[in-house]
């Protein structure tokens, strides 16, 4: 579930003009006439990164659960591409139990882990996965040990 709220954040943040920008800062004068206002790109603004948190689960019923044979270990991927392409459902269980449980685990995680999510996504680095859902918050400890998959 941590797995898939990261990519489904990062998906929408790509998604995002890279030149459009908001204003931060103090809206104050200060006494030479001064702003102590600055232009920060939008995509990974706070204010931005928020407002995704707060829908951000609704995106799980566009999920299915999918269960490796050999160590029976489940894992959600999406059953509905971003794109609209075909994708391969063989193996891959839906119905709303998974989507509800899902999307459940997920508003769990944005609620409890939100400071993190913020902190690690607004500022572009690299395994944001990894570095939260293991290694921050052990919540996918097995996940370090299995192949990565990209939307």
């Amino acid at each position: 579930a941590c797995r898939a709220l990261v990519d489904e954040l990062e998906w929408e943040i790509a998604q995002v003009d890279p030149r459009k920008t908001i204003q931060m800062g103090s809206f104050r004068i200060n006494p030479d006439g001064s702003q102590s206002v600055v232009e920060v790109p939008y995509a990974r603004s706070e204010a931005h990164l928020t407002e995704l948190l707060e829908r951000v689960c609704e995106k799980m019923k566009e999920y299915g659960e999918k269960v490796d044979p050999s160590t029976h270990r489940k894992s959600y991927i999406r059953v509905i591409s971003h794109d609209g392409t075909k994708m391969d459902l063989s193996g891959v269980k839906i119905d709303g139990d998974v989507a509800s449980s899902l999307k459940f685990a997920c508003e769990s995680i944005a609620e409890e882990y939100e400071d993190e999510l913020i902190e690690f996504l607004s500022h572009e680095a690299d395994n944001v996965k990894d570095r939260l859902c293991s290694k921050r918050t052990d919540l996918c400890d097995h996940a370090l040990h299995i192949p990565h998959d990209e939307l």
